[in-house]
């Protein structure tokens, strides 16, 4: 038997990318996933007519790493786009839906009398966040800090609760107490370390960004973007190019061991000899794969934190239901939280995913502050939030179709601090030649980050000097 040249661990989005570079080179290597089905966070379900995913369900278009990979792989003809011009997001106040005003970027605003007109915030709130635009000369460089510390600083209170909180819960699930701003909001940071005010910063960036694009001829796209039928289509091509060229091995990784040839991986009760092991797994795993290898690199890779999610997919009929507010979906404050953290209007955002006379809501629970949620039985969670439901919406509908997915601690968390453990973490892998780490702990979270840290893993792999070839 060949010898593998390298021994990818993990299975999902960010493994078949790796597996995928080495297919396409023609060089052997070994796919660990022990789960009968690969493709990891990323699942899709076609349910009465409708696309359902069980994970993600589009990434953002600006990361080119994801489009990219599609047109590749020649799937360029499924790429959809989200429906912007119903872009319309709620947050949910005094338990209705109200409208975010226009004209805010994340939690900055930059148009004055939408900000004025809306009754999301306070008067108090509305005058500091009008008064930043003056009232703050730039910084220089500060260190990190949490992210409620950095926009209550410049907007107050209130701002934190009812934009930073709920938009940071629905991306990453975890506490603006708690994230980095250096590493969550970096381009904020840059702004206020050059401008002072995120609001005059991000006012010349859109000012330098617009001369650009009327310089080159480029038009932005859809902010999100997808497939017709569901990432699953995109992990169910990488698994077909692999096919017949990486050997898929359904077993678990169970320590990895440095050899003086390389590594050496157990699982399945053998013992694998490689040049290269690339651990495309949450870094708590990999911390425990690599404790034999290196104590103090296991212990950072455990220390980086991780939050569960679960995705709850209602269908109905649309005759057995009331109108949707126009626009994508809401977002639950955690001052008003019960069950939901966020809800999208699927047939909205993405009109091609819905049949007409369907409408498919698809709900978000648990986060960092509510890992408690997942160990509450199907019946509980959908009397929960069908509730909560039927208080915001007014609907008694009777579903025609219910999905829940449950992702245990699957979201990492970039904590205070997570540049200096990253550059502590990668310190340390320069003293491992040959071990590679990729996956979304690391420098970015979303579907196009882990298909590019496990793109640049396959390669630095392939092109180190002992590929360990027989």
């Amino acid at each position: 038997m060949t010898k593998p040249e390298a021994i990818i661990i993990g299975g999902g989005i960010t493994g078949l990318a790796a597996a995928y570079e080495f297919a396409k080179a023609g060089r052997p290597a070994i796919l660990l996933e022990p789960r009968a089905r690969l493709g990891g966070v990323i699942e899709t379900e076609t349910v009465e007519g409708c696309v359902v995913e069980r994970g993600p369900d589009s990434f953002l278009a600006a990361k080119r790493a994801g489009l990219d990979l599609i047109h590749e792989l020649g799937l360029d003809s499924e790429v959809i786009g989200s429906n912007d011009q119903a872009r319309v997001t709620y947050l949910v106040r005094w338990g209705q839906l109200v409208p975010m005003p226009d004209g805010l970027l994340m939690m900055v605003p930059t148009k004055l009398m939408p900000l004025v007109r809306t009754p999301l915030l306070g008067w108090r709130t509305k005058l500091r966040m009008g008064l930043e635009y003056f009232r703050r000369p730039p910084r220089g460089p500060v260190g990190d800090r949490p992210v409620a510390d950095f926009i209550r600083d410049h907007y107050g209170q209130e701002t934190v609760d009812y934009l930073a909180e709920p938009l940071l819960s629905g991306v990453y699930g975890g506490s603006v107490e708690r994230l980095s701003v250096r590493s969550v909001l970096s381009r904020f940071v840059e702004l206020e370390e050059r401008y002072g005010s995120l609001t005059r910063g991000v006012l010349a960036a859109r000012r330098r960004a617009l001369l650009h694009r009327k310089t080159d001829g480029n038009s932005s796209g859809a902010l999100f973007q997808t497939l017709k039928g569901g990432l699953g289509q995109l992990t169910g091509e990488l698994e077909r190019r692999i096919q017949g060229k990486i050997e898929i091995r359904r077993a678990a990784a169970e320590g990895v061991e440095r050899t003086a040839e390389g590594y050496r991986v157990r699982a399945g009760g053998e013992a694998i000899e490689t040049a290269a092991v690339i651990l495309a797994t949450p870094a708590w795993q990999a911390g425990r794969l690599v404790r034999g290898v290196e104590e103090n690199l296991a212990r950072s890779l455990e220390g980086i934190e991780y939050s569960s999610s679960m995705t709850v997919a209602i269908g109905f009929r649309q005759s057995d239901c009331g109108a949707l507010p126009a626009g994508f979906g809401f977002l639950v404050p955690a001052r008003e939280r019960q069950t939901m953290v966020a809800c999208t209007f699927v047939g909205a955002k993405f009109p091609y995913r819905v049949p007409e006379g369907t409408v498919v809501l698809r709900c978000f629970a648990g986060g960092a502050e509510q890992e408690a949620v997942l160990d509450l039985d199907d019946g509980e969670i959908l009397k929960r939030v069908l509730g909560e439901l039927q208080e915001l919406l007014g609907w008694t509908a009777v579903p025609l179709f219910t999905r829940i997915a449950r992702w245990r601690r699957s979201m990492a968390q970039y904590t205070v601090g997570h540049e200096l453990r990253l550059g502590f973490i990668h310190n340390r892998m320069k003293e491992l030649p040959g071990l590679y780490l990729a996956g979304n702990a690391y420098d970015g979270i979303g579907v196009p980050d882990c298909i590019r840290s496990g793109r640049e893993a396959a390669v630095r792999a392939l092109e180190q000097p002992s590929s360990g070839r027989t």
